[in-house]
């Protein structure tokens, strides 16, 4: 099985045609399937956040094969993912896309069991210790999208978990927990 770093690429990024969107429906909804569930695991597991469409992303080429995704194949792929509620344009014309291999309520429940694990119940931290401090290493958190971060925090903030304050610079931005 062919690898990415530490990812097992599954069978079918070996098989050219799956580099290429098929013209029979049901074969090119099993084609989407396939790409959708690879898209998002090798985000998850890599930490991607972001994909450019028009960049070199590792998932859209295989040199083994001499196989490349067109670019409407990745706008299709994308797509799909965004369709699921699993992404986002960041842009009109569909060049950046937000991956959000959990959904934001799936993060904000992350953030809270994080809280607990950690004893962080009324205490306060900057949004930068979040994603980065010791107390994430190691964790789903540690290194999480700044943006993705920022609207689980709001959404906890809605339901009356924590209050986000702001400080003179983006560093600065801080969390107050009240779970």
């Amino acid at each position: 099985m062919q690898k990415l770093g530490d990812f097992k690429l599954p069978q079918f990024f070996n098989y050219p045609p799956y580099f290429t969107l098929q013209p029979v429906r049901d074969t090119r909804e099993k084609q989407i399937q396939l790409w959708k569930e690879l898209i998002l695991d090798f985000c998850k597991s890599q930490k991607v956040f972001l994909i450019g469409v028009e960049e070199d992303f590792p998932l859209f080429s295989n040199s083994a094969i001499d196989r490349t995704l067109s670019h409407e194949a990745r706008e299709t792929f994308l797509s799909a993912i965004v369709g699921e509620g699993r992404a986002e344009w960041l842009d009109k014309g569909r060049r950046k896309c937000l991956i959000l291999w959990h959904r934001i309520q799936d993060w904000a429940d992350i953030i809270l069991k994080f809280v607990r694990e950690n004893g962080l119940e009324d205490s306060v931290m900057t949004v930068e210790e979040i994603r980065s401090g010791t107390e994430s290493l190691g964790t789903e958190l540690e290194g999480i999208d700044r943006t993705i971060l920022m609207r689980a925090l709001k959404l906890l903030e809605n339901k009356g978990k924590l209050a986000l304050f702001k400080g003179t610079s983006a560093d600065d931005e801080g969390v107050k927990f009240s779970v």
